[in-house]
Formats: structure tokens, C-alpha cells, sequence
């Protein structure tokens, strides 16, 4: 399938809608007003440099943290306005692929996939080894149920997370540093297959990546962050186009160098930006 034009993609439903999000980690601000959106059937990339907020960001938008202020709405329901059962119903629509892959060393490949399946349905043991087995012929692991995580390599280990976060179906899906660690062939196998899940099961997939090659690959859109707040969203091509030096910085590995203005350096000393922060 070929990705969607930007008109096209911005008709689509809002899956995740974020206003003027801030939090604070103790009195350090991290996110300063972000504002972003996900739309139904879109691979949305989160770029940025270390320190930037994506962990932070992504743990918002799995409903995992609690702003200082900001609005956001998941799946159409704004989480703020949610109780903790209609919270825990909600993740449920929610699959998460987590950077290691996270499988429990002490299950087989099977057991692991099958467990959001036994936590959360009253399906009978049959169907849920079907429905494992579905989910790994997906990802191109078919028969390998019976091993262990520690006989899987790193590309298989991170196809059998992913087959675990999509086992119940969700509507969104998000990727914590897909690629990290895995040599160029498999990381673009990866790269595939985030495709074939967007395409083939029509999910709304948000990744967060350091991986510029993969990024420009898979995005239909990709939202840069630098120091909390948002440089751009838009897509591959008009982030390569981008104008601003941040942006080019990034995409490019250059290394900035800091003007240092003793009136600022002093501030940061004295603790004076933080509390301007919070005020």
C-alpha cells in the first residue's frame, strides 16, 4: 500500500489527540506545551535528540503518566475523564512493543503471547493456542511456540514482542526503539513488517526511533522534539526540506556548538530557570 497523502491523512479520525501537554518530573519541566495528533491507519515516527521528552511522550500517550496540565484524548476518550476501570478497558485497545522485547525468560515463545490472552479473556486454552500461532505465523515465526526467549535471536525476540502486543487486536500499537541493536537486514525486515501491520490489520502505529533510515522508511509523518517541546510534524520529505538548523542538526549528526551567555549560565546555577519554569 502506498502511504497516504498528507490531505488524505489529515480527513482521517484523530486516534490520539494531544493539546498543550506539560509535565514535570519533580520540579524539572520535561514536556512544555505539546500539541500532536495520530490518525486512524497512520505509522506516526517520534524523532529527537537524547533528553529530548520521547520516552516521557510516549509513556503519555500509553495513559502510563500523568500530566501537570494539557489535554489528551486516546480512541476518541479523554483519558483525563476516565476511572481507573474505563483506564484499564481502554489499554486493552492498546498493544506495546517495548525495546527489549520484555518476554518472561521463565515462559516458551507461546506462553509469553498467550498471557494478555489469559489475563484479560475467559477464552478456553485451544483458542488461545490458535490464536498465538495466528499471531506468529504473522510475524513469521510459525512453530517457534515451544522455545524459550533465550534461544530466539535479537530479531526474533523482537517479532515475538510484537506478536504479544498484537495478539488481542488493538486498534493503536506502539514501538519503543524498534531497531535498536539489530544489524541493517533485520532492521529493515522489522521495518516491513510494521508496514504489513498498518496495511494488513489497519492499525495506528506510533514509534519512537533514533533510526533516521527506518524513520523515512515507515513514517507517514514524524514529529521532531528537542528540548520538550515540538521543532515540527510533518513528513519525511518536508522534514528533510525543513529549514530550521535543529532539525538539519539532527537529521544530519552534526554537533552544535552552545553559545554560552554568562547571564543564562548563572541562572541555571542559581536554580532561577526551574523556578521561571514553574511559575
Amino acid at each position: 500500500m502506498t502511504k497516504p497523502s498528507p490531505q488524505e491523512l489529515l480527513s482521517r479520525k484523530k486516534v490520539i489527540d494531544v493539546e498543550g501537554l506539560v509535565t514535570h518530573y519533580g520540579e524539572r519541566m520535561i514536556l512544555k506545551g505539546i500539541s500532536m495528533d495520530v490518525r486512524e491507519g497512520e505509522i506516526m515516527v517520534i524523532m529527537g535528540g537524547s533528553g529530548s521528552g520521547k520516552s516521557t511522550l510516549l509513556r503519555h500517550l500509553m495513559s502510563l503518566e500523568t500530566a501537570t496540565s494539557g489535554k489528551m484524548s486516546l480512541l476518541g476518550r479523554d483519558i483525563t475523564e476516565l476511572t481507573l476501570k474505563e483506564t484499564y478497558s481502554l489499554r486493552k485497545k492498546i498493544g506495546v512493543a517495548f525495546q527489549g522485547g520484555a518476554l518472561f525468560s521463565s515462559m516458551t515463545v507461546g506462553e509469553n503471547i498467550k498471557l494478555p490472552l489469559r489475563e484479560h479473556t475467559d477464552l478456553d486454552e485451544f483458542t488461545m493456542d490458535i490464536m498465538a500461532r495466528m499471531k506468529l505465523e504473522v510475524v513469521d515465526l510459525a512453530g517457534f511456540e515451544d522455545l524459550t526467549p533465550s534461544e530466539l535471536s535479537g530479531g526474533m525476540l523482537k517479532r515475538a514482542a510484537v506478536a504479544r502486543a498484537i495478539v488481542m487486536d488493538p486498534k493503536l500499537l506502539f514501538f519503543d526503539e524498534p531497531s535498536a541493536g539489530l544489524d541493517p537486514v533485520v532492521a529493515a525486515q522489522l521495518d516491513e513488517l510494521i508496514l504489513r501491520l498498518r496495511d494488513a490489520m489497519g492499525m495506528s502505529i506510533v514509534v519512537v526511533t533514533h533510526e533516521l533510515d527506518s524513520a523515512f522508511r515507515i513514517a507517514d509523518r514524524i514529529t521532531m522534539l528537542d528540548r520538550g517541546k515540538i521543532l515540527m510534524v510533518g513528513t519525511p520529505e518536508e522534514m528533510k526540506a525543513s529549514d530550521n538548523s535543529r532539525i538539519q542538526n539532527l537529521l544530519n549528526r552534526r554537533i552544535e556548538e552552545e553559545d554560552l551567555d554568562p547571564d543564562a549560565y548563572l541562572r541555571r546555577l542559581t536554580g532561577e530557570d526551574q523556578s521561571n519554569e514553574r511559575a
